[in-house]
């Protein structure tokens, strides 16, 4: 039934114009705003579309929303803390000094941060799906 549909996903955040400087200018993606709709739309790499919303109840997700697969986490990061992005550490994972948790046979090299709505996203070595 969904084999041919172009299925996109969507997150909120509390404020649209911190998330389209963040998403635009910090992380450097592609970045349009949908007047009519008041929403704005992330187009990424591979034809992939994220919508984000605003909402005024915004509560941030618990999980990661965008997992960006990198060829180097280690100057990802790197760069993204020079744009003023602070890394997350978790219980469970241990951390080197940037906040990246290096992986072994079978798990992914990842860095976590939040974007200005407290949303989770990641930095992680490999290609992704």
């Amino acid at each position: 039934m969904f084999e041919n549909s172009r299925a996109f996903s969507g997150f909120a955040v509390d404020d649209l114009e911190r998330a389209k400087q963040f998403y635009g200018t910090t992380l450097g993606l592609s970045v349009s705003q949908d007047e009519e709709m008041g929403l704005l739309r992330l187009d990424l790499a591979g034809g992939t579309t994220i919508m984000v919303y605003p909402k005024e109840d915004h509560r941030p997700a618990i999980y990661t929303i965008l997992n960006f697969p990198v060829d180097d986490v280690e100057r990802a990061v790197d760069e993204l803390t020079a744009r003023g992005v602070t890394f997350e550490r978790y219980e469970g994972f241990e951390a080197d000094a940037k906040g990246i948790v290096h992986g072994d046979e079978g798990t992914p090299t990842i860095a976590w941060f939040k974007d200005p709505a407290g949303n989770i996203l990641s930095v992680l070595n490999g290609e992704g799906p």
